[in-house]
């Protein structure tokens, strides 16, 4: 039976089973980006509860690329160090480990910093008026972005998540709406692209991990990105190596006027349009909560993978529920196995 429940492989990484835990910010980080001890009970928690592979958060690049000031940052080794230690935990418990590295663009609210932004836009009246990047330092991005993926390898992450949605910076180099670029990384929608791409098959070459991108299908709005620009962008990442594509949607405008009603796999579509159209494999996400939500988008197709954010922050052991309403007893978390027989 094709369901959630079954091994899978992200390239050669094999995963227990195909239920991910989706990046989800905390905003518990100390002020110096490190992880705090509740990362640890976090993420140990579901890696205990059985999920096959767990997205850390997005964890900045740089200083101002955090969202907020209680973001977790990899840029340098005494974070890194930390990092080991949570990686190491949460495998002893079967889970493989991946990391989204982040930049949040003109949507950062660090206090001391001002945002960067492939153009000068502000997201909304609330937000800062972030710096137009110059080529130089679209350099030092890139080098930044392949730096914390050699942290992560050496903290022993079994995958690289590149943040490339949500209206942060790589999604915002995407959009045609914020990205008024006229050099090289602006205008045409390879252009707009090449960043997202370039750092792709940068962290590919330097790192050898399985790389996934998440990226947002729509921006539900009226002359934005686009799904069939999505699958542009998906065909261009598989041609660098990137092993597995991740599909949101929105976050890139403040007040989007075809934004749809947000109900469980509403974003399925978008994967399935994608998946349909390259040859590597796709996770769905977007309120996914129950077993028969995930064997739906199975059954039709969607994906290859589902990754789960709020109802595993509500329940650390949905995978031994799901175990239990499948009858599959011999999977149990062999401590807890008496709570569901």
């Amino acid at each position: 039976m094709n369901d959630i429940l079954k091994s899978r492989n992200i390239d050669n990484l094999n995963l227990k089973n195909s239920l991910i835990m989706a990046p989800c910010c905390m905003y518990s980080a100390q002020k110096d980006g490190k992880l705090t001890h509740f990362h640890f009970s976090h993420y140990e928690a579901r890696a205990i509860g059985g999920v096959g592979l767990i997205i850390v958060e997005a964890t900045a690049i740089e200083p101002r690329g955090k969202i907020s000031d209680k973001d977790l940052a990899l840029h340098n080794k005494d974070q890194a160090l930390l990092h080991k230690q949570l990686v190491e935990n949460c495998k002893s418990y079967g889970a493989k480990m991946g990391i989204q590295l982040a930049h949040a663009g003109r949507k950062s609210e660090v206090k001391d910093s001002t945002p960067i932004a492939p153009s000068s836009i502000k997201f909304s009246d609330n937000y800062k008026q972030p710096k137009e990047l110059t080529i130089d330092e679209i350099k030092e991005i890139k080098k930044s972005f392949v730096n914390s993926a050699i942290l992560a390898k050496e903290a022993g992450y079994d995958l690289i998540e590149l943040h490339s949605a949500h209206g942060y910076l790589l999604c915002e180099f995407n959009s045609p709406l914020t990205n008024k670029r006229d050099d090289i990384y602006g205008g045409s929608l390879e252009n707009r692209c090449r960043l997202t791409v370039e750092i792709a098959k940068e962290i590919k070459q330097s790192t050898a991990l399985a790389l996934s991108v998440r990226i947002s299908a729509t921006e539900w709005s009226e002359g934005g990105w686009s799904v069939e620009d999505s699958v542009y962008l998906s065909k261009e990442l598989e041609k660098v190596g990137v092993n597995v594509i991740h599909v949101s949607a929105g976050g890139n405008q403040a007040n989007p006027e075809l934004m749809p009603k947000l109900e469980p796999l509403y974003q399925a579509n978008y994967a399935k349009q994608i998946k349909e159209n390259i040859n590597i494999p796709v996770i769905a996400v977007g309120l996914i909560n129950t077993y028969e939500q995930c064997q739906e988008i199975y059954d039709n197709n969607c994906a290859d993978f589902v990754a789960m954010g709020r109802e595993l922050l509500r329940n650390p052991n949905v995978i031994q529920y799901f175990l239990k309403e499948q009858q599959e007893k011999d999977k149990f978390q062999k401590q807890y196995a008496r709570a569901f027989i």
